[in-house]
């Protein structure tokens, strides 16, 4: 007995102290990112990171404890086996975890969750961001962890059971470890307190990387997996009634007696939305950006309409195309678009004008198979999709598929052709997407000089545009489809959520500048208006321009949230329940709407 339970308790903590280790060597790695983190600091997070490590060990260690139990009456040689291909299939999945999380955290700034899962559907796409080396890199590492985490679990679980000690009692060492193996329930739940096991627990500190690095990435990845059912129970931070309560004050009222002014020459233009690929407030020139990132869209807001508080939803493409075109706001925990059942019962911009008898096209260089997207856009009214495989083979020269300038060659040459109108085209940008690499050399900085790149190929067709006849009737939208971390912005920053929106065009009557806070789930309201149709459908988009409606900026990020008014700019972390951000003059107000939209829009989600 006495062997048996030795091994059930070597094989736990061994568990425990491979987790533990993970950590420093996660802050090795990103080393820049803790420039003045001392060495109590690095105990700290371990310390503080042990509640997931000893919670994840409970979960793997319950088959091992079965399975010892069960060797009292069965050979151990057979039990013996069975533990050597179980710890093999774990170290596997253990190793790719880790070093999955430590690839993309330089990229998305949040521990792994059920997101990758998502897009490696594409895994060519998925992939598109980082170099054959980095990839090549990464295989080595899993290789090495595996054969590491799988050697020590052989050496001091696996080998010992085979040398163990008849077991004397075969009951009382059966129902000694299965006793032990139904203890590990309480650091699997953490405790008997009312809260359960969550990431939130190892938040320790003011500096949110030290919090992101006690982080358990195995953890953060089971937990996000059980996100993504049961919408409706997520989220919960007050009473239905309440949460009621406060929504009614945030959607635009179905009646309105205020003047809402006309952007339009006529009532049915020609629709044509321009989707650009992370671009943001702090790269565009005439949003009091880089000055020379973006010359284009600098030039077109001297005839158009800038929006100069406009905030993205997400922080990536798949949710901000939804928050665009359906008005939907993006979810912390998972993306519509994922469920093609729940996506196709949403409202959108294509349908509404497909309905009004526009004709619908969607232009994109990549893969349209890419998080969804096909589905989701043939669902919603698109009648003819051009993408990566509507191009010959030699134009597919970046990762993400076709680069832009012969993306938009390709627009402007259809569009010198005969159209059938009123028309509704949506062009979606790519190359300003890591890895930046663009036919370009105007910034040093990649990142900029992707934006500088796809905006020059956006004007040249705006250029070629204006001597068709369809300009006069045509009016043009350009719209971020999110932000991006550059120079080296955190969820916790404003920045990272300010975006471009403008409205420009032959189309367009005048000249105008709108400070008003919105977000993108607002184009639909504010568009469909103008065209003369109703947006009743679109349950969470408000007209910019009715001065009866409420106005703020509503953004999520990986179980987190914002809300953006002129009066407070706050940012909420819902692991660790504490606000981030808490600007302007009345602070702190926007908390308790944020948390009510919040946990209405997962109400929305779970009925649909």
């Amino acid at each position: 007995m006495k062997d048996r339970i030795r091994i059930f308790f070597t094989g736990y903590f061994l568990l425990v102290l491979l987790f533990a280790l993970q950590k420093p060597v996660f802050m090795a790695y990103y080393h820049s990112l803790y420039p003045e983190v001392g060495f109590g600091s690095w105990l700290k997070v371990i310390e503080h990171g042990l509640k997931l490590d000893l919670s994840v060990a409970g979960y793997i260690t319950i088959l091992p404890g079965l399975l010892l139990a069960l060797s009292a009456y069965i050979r151990k040689e057979l039990i013996a086996k069975i533990l050597r291909i179980y710890y093999l299939v774990i170290a596997i999945i253990l190793s790719l975890i880790f070093i999955g999380d430590m690839a993309l955290y330089e990229f998305w700034g949040f521990r792994l969750d059920a997101t990758p899962l998502f897009y490696l559907k594409n895994p060519g796409d998925a992939m598109a961001s980082v170099s054959v080396w980095f990839i090549l890199l990464g295989v080595l590492a899993v290789a090495c962890c595996t054969l590491f985490y799988y050697k020590l679990a052989a050496l001091l679980v696996v080998q010992p059971l085979r040398k163990a000690h008849p077991s004397g009692s075969r009951r009382a060492t059966c129902a000694a470890l299965l006793g032990l193996t139904l203890l590990l329930f309480l650091p699997i739940r953490g405790g008997i307190s009312v809260s359960t096991m969550n990431v939130g627990k190892v938040y320790f500190s003011d500096n949110t990387r030290l919090n992101h690095a006690a982080i358990n990435p195995t953890f953060s990845l089971l937990e996000s997996l059980a996100k993504q059912r049961n919408f409706s129970e997520q989220y919960r931070f007050m009473k239905p009634e309440k949460a009621d309560s406060l929504f009614v004050r945030m959607v635009e009222p179905s009646t309105t007696t205020a003047e809402i002014p006309r952007l339009f020459k006529t009532e049915r233009p020609n629709i044509i939305i321009v989707i650009l690929e992370s671009f943001m407030s702090s790269v565009t020139g005439a949003l009091g950006g880089e000055p020379d990132a973006t010359p284009g869209l600098d030039t077109l807001s001297r005839e158009g309409i800038l929006f100069t508080n406009m905030f993205a939803n997400s922080f990536r493409t798949d949710r901000g195309l939804v928050a665009i075109l359906s008005g939907y706001p993006a979810q912390p925990s998972t993306s519509i678009m994922k469920y093609p059942q729940k996506s196709q019962s949403l409202p959108s911009i294509p349908q509404a004008l497909r309905q009004a008898g526009y004709s619908t096209e969607y232009y994109y260089g990549g893969d349209a198979d890419f998080t969804n997207m096909r589905s989701y856009l043939l669902s919603q009214g698109i009648e003819h999709l051009i993408s990566d495989k509507d191009f010959p083979l030699g134009d597919r020269l970046s990762k993400w598929g076709v680069p832009d300038h012969l993306l938009m060659a390709r627009f402007a040459q259809d569009m010198s052709t005969q159209q059938q109108e009123p028309f509704l085209k949506i062009v979606q940008t790519s190359s300003s997407h890591e890895p930046f690499d663009v036919p370009a050399n105007r910034f040093e900085e990649p990142y900029p000089n992707s934006v500088y790149y796809a905006d020059s190929c956006v004007y040249g067709f705006v250029q070629a545009f204006r001597e068709t006849p369809y300009w006069d009737n045509t009016v043009l939208v350009f719209i971020a489809d999110h932000a991006a971390h550059y120079p080296s912005l955190g969820y916790f920053e404003e920045a990272r959520y300010r975006i471009p929106l403008l409205i420009a065009g032959g189309a367009v009557k005048e000249p105008a500048r709108i400070e008003t806070y919105a977000s993108q789930i607002d184009l639909a309201a504010t568009l469909l208006y103008q065209l003369g149709l109703p947006h009743d459908a679109f349950t969470f988009s408000k007209n910019i321009l009715n001065p009866n409606a409420p106005h703020f900026g509503f953004f999520s990020f990986p179980n987190g949230m914002g809300m953006a008014t002129p009066e407070n700019i706050l940012i909420y972390d819902c692991d660790s329940g504490r606000t981030e951000l808490d600007t302007g003059a009345a602070q702190g107000t926007n908390l308790e709407p944020a948390k009510a939209y919040l946990q209405k829009l997962y109400d929305d989600l779970g009925s649909r």
